[in-house]
């Protein structure tokens, strides 16, 4: 029994923690943050002002997480964000290959709840920020769920917020809207007309019972949906972010005027059903019923905060090289009219690089603020090329920089920027590549000391002298190509097979791109014209060409409805083969063609098809491809660039194993292997499907075995990238086997990386 008597006032609890890092905003970039810091040693409180944590990507939204792979629409081979995130997506593939966002919320949440180092506020908003000189010293938040004020102290700070609420409290400086074209030379700048922001976005599900459903509309739902310029684009199908463009608020205050913008978009959603419903257009929609509408407004853009860099549209299309790149982007230069919704113009207006491009570590702390990190779309960026780096996947990379940043900043005691200095940053470069995080260009050294003094050897490489021709006869109806990895010099001969309908000439020709690490086929090496007569044929093809430097060659088919190109069941770590398709999706239409002077540059795209789709073009290759050896194992690289960067094994090959051997006994306390999870399939989070629950490529079970082939560890059922060990009292071993199982029949077993520590 609680009893009270009268009183003039009373004040609510105050709950006081500290820590050496707080992070403000559970979206992924915050949720990233958190668990990469935590992981790497220090203690975190991470601070989240919704009952579930995702941001964009929580139940509360349900946008599907994408980045650099931008479902699979570009030229981005091998694009998918690693660390964290990939162990993320890789769960809810594992568990919700059905996209159910609901689940997703559960994996995120376990995710933060399982680590020690993490103390979690959620339905928590940060109001006050309190300063000393440039640091920030405290912040102070209120959860009404429990009537409690939180008082957060620490030495190190991070935004993810979206809005910035705490960099905008400590007085950083910050930027909303569009910059000039002038200033920083921007050519896709836009117009006043065009409008300087993004607005929002609100989804809606319809789920069909079995029996006629009416809809009466409130009263507030949008009555003349004419309004709508795109209104002939409504169906009863499309649903959940295939609605991306129900987007609104551009032209209004994106942070202060969010509830406005809200209650607009709500006027749509039920104003576009109640069309589906009783306009009398859509009689397969007798059955639906509306079962879920967003209670709160996906948001795009609001402030973008200033660091000692601000990344520029030419950072992202010249895909500019930085010394302290920490992350990647790859999603395309995507900006919207500010009327969304209701402007005249397409919904988007995208614009895609050759390839990734790199973040630097500059762009993540404030410029005037000492202790403050910079996370997700706040991050320091100029508008064009936030309509690139400001996509869930690429910001929960950036938040996985910034949290293994803060790390180390806590375990040297120095603030964000004493970090970027040349002789510091590699630092933080080496210990993301150890977590799995890749970064373009840069490659792992730090930790592969010991692994690199043993004597390495295999049962078996793969030299890949055939694809063979099991597979399916598809026809050429747009234009097909195999990527290869090739060395330096003479390109090799091939042999294919096709099926002519008719007597037909068949173009064939050899190209790679004009940048090693692209996958762009831009540069085309050599050209066949082939007489194809009407029947089944073996083609022996000799480009007399040589390869410029290593790189992927694409020895392409050109669009032929008359040819029946043979295909193989085979797949291998680092192949795939592309074609030359549309993806409205990302404003991809076969080929990038600027009418305008925009800083952009035109090319063609060639892109996978999904699984489970997409086999390798069948061929046999005169010599082989010998590039896949045990070497690849130590070269700091985990996953397919110019190379495969894999030891693949051969897949006649019964017991694949890697032998490894110091002739003395090393102290080993932990193993790290990772594996091949396809980095080119995007992973969307929710409402798109997956075809299986575990990637194809990924070996799921091994076995570790000391010099004496006594058993260390087994695995089975893994699903996971990265996969770490840990030897129990650090034992004294000579030796090491690793013998790995084939994932499938037709998928020999593959490994990017060991360490040994």
């Amino acid at each position: 029994m609680i009893k009270e008597n009268a009183t003039g006032s009373r004040e609510s609890r105050v709950c006081s923690f500290a820590a050496e890092l707080v992070v403000v905003g559970g979206g992924l970039s915050g949720t990233c943050c958190a668990i990469t810091a935590a992981r790497a040693g220090i203690t975190v409180i991470l601070v989240q002002d919704r009952p579930v944590l995702g941001g964009n990507a929580s139940s509360e939204v349900r946008l599907w997480v994408l980045g650099a792979t931008s479902h699979m629409g570009n030229n981005n081979r091998w694009a998918r964000e690693g660390g964290v995130l990939d162990e993320l997506l890789l769960e809810n593939l594992y568990r919700n290959p059905e996209g159910n966002a609901l689940i997703f919320d559960t994996i995120l949440l376990e995710k933060v709840i399982e680590e020690p180092n993490i103390t979690l506020l959620l339905n928590t908003a940060v109001y006050e920020t309190r300063k000393e000189g440039d640091s920030i010293r405290s912040v102070k938040g209120f959860c009404s769920q429990n009537q409690t004020h939180y008082e957060l102290t620490a030495p190190l700070f991070c935004d993810a917020s979206g809005d910035g609420i705490m960099a905008f409290q400590s007085g950083a400086a910050f930027r909303m809207g569009a910059e000039s074209k002038e200033e920083f030379g921007e050519k896709f700048a836009p117009t006043e007309e065009y409008g300087e922001l993004l607005g929002h976005s609100i989804y809606f599900y319809s789920k069909d019972i079995g029996k006629p459903v009416r809809f009466i509309p409130p009263s507030y739902a949008l009555k003349d949906i004419t309004k709508i310029p795109r209104y002939r684009q409504f169906n009863s199908k499309d649903f959940g972010p295939w609605l991306w463009w129900l987007e609104y608020g551009g032209r209004l205050d994106t942070i202060h005027e969010s509830e406005q913008i809200k209650w607009e978009l709500w006027k749509v959603v039920y104003g576009v059903w109640d069309h589906i419903k009783n306009s009398g257009q859509f009689p397969e929609a007798e059955n639906l019923t509306l079962e879920w509408v967003g209670h709160i407004p996906g948001k795009r853009e609001s402030r973008r905060f200033e660091g000692d860099h601000i990344l520029i549209q030419q950072d992202i299309i010249e895909q500019r090289d930085h010394y302290d790149a920490v992350a990647f982007g790859g999603w395309s230069i995507d900006l919207h009219p500010a009327d969304g919704v209701f402007s005249e113009k397409p919904g988007c207006n995208q614009w895609h690089s050759k390839g990734v491009y790199q973040i630097p570590y500059r762009c993540m702390y404030s410029r005037n603020i000492d202790n403050l990190f910079l996370a997700g779309r706040i991050i320091s960026s100029s508008h064009v090329a936030f309509g690139s780096s400001r996509v869930m996947a690429t910001c929960a990379h950036v938040g996985q920089a910034v949290g293994m940043a803060a790390a180390l900043c806590t375990k040297e005691r120095m603030h964000p920027r004493a970090l970027s200095a040349p002789e510091r940053i590699g630092s933080l470069q080496q210990s993301l590549l150890r977590m799995g995080q890749h970064i373009p260009k840069l490659a792992l050294s730090d930790g592969l000391e010991l692994i690199s003094s043993a004597s390495i050897k295999a049962s078996s490489h793969l030299v890949l002298q055939a694809l063979p021709p099991d597979g399916p006869l598809l026809p050429l109806v747009q234009s097909a190509a195999q990527l290869l990895p090739l060395k330096k010099g003479k390109v090799p001969a091939f042999t294919v097979w096709v099926k002519a309908a008719k007597d037909t000439v068949l173009t064939i020709q050899c190209r790679t791109s004009s940048k090693p690490d692209n996958h762009t086929p831009d540069v085309l090496l050599a050209e066949h014209m082939v007489n194809v007569n009407k029947g089944t044929h073996e083609l022996n093809l000799n480009f007399d060409t040589s390869m410029p430097e290593a790189a992927y060659a694409f020895v392409c088919f050109l669009k032929n409805e008359d040819v029946l190109l043979q295909y193989s069941n085979h797949r291998v770590t680092g192949l795939v083969s592309v074609f030359n398709k549309i993806n409205a999706a990302v404003s991809n239409y076969g080929k990038q063609d600027p009418k305008d002077d925009i800083g952009v540059e035109g090319f063609e795209f060639w892109t996978p098809q999904r699984r489970p789709n997409g086999l390798n073009i069948a061929m046999n290759i005169l010599g082989g491809i010998d590039l896949f050896g045990v070497d690849n194992l130590t070269n700091g690289v985990q996953r397919p660039t110019r190379q495969p960067n894999a030891w693949v094994a051969d897949l006649a090959d019964t017991n694949p194993s890697v032998v490894m051997d110091w002739n003395e006994k090393k102290k080993i306390r932990s193993i790290e292997l990772f594996f091949d999870t396809d980095f080119d399939h995007p992973l969307e989070s929710v409402l798109l499907t997956h075809p299986e629950t575990v990637i194809p490529f990924c070996v799921r079970n091994y076995r570790i075995l000391d010099a004496n082939g006594n058993l260390i560890r087994e695995i089975r059922d893994n699903h996971q990238t990265v996969n770490k060990i840990e030897v129990e009292e650090a034992r004294g071993l000579s030796g090491l086997i690793i013998e790995l199982e084939h994932p499938e029949e037709n998928i020999p077993a593959a490994l990017f990386q060991l360490i040994v520590k």
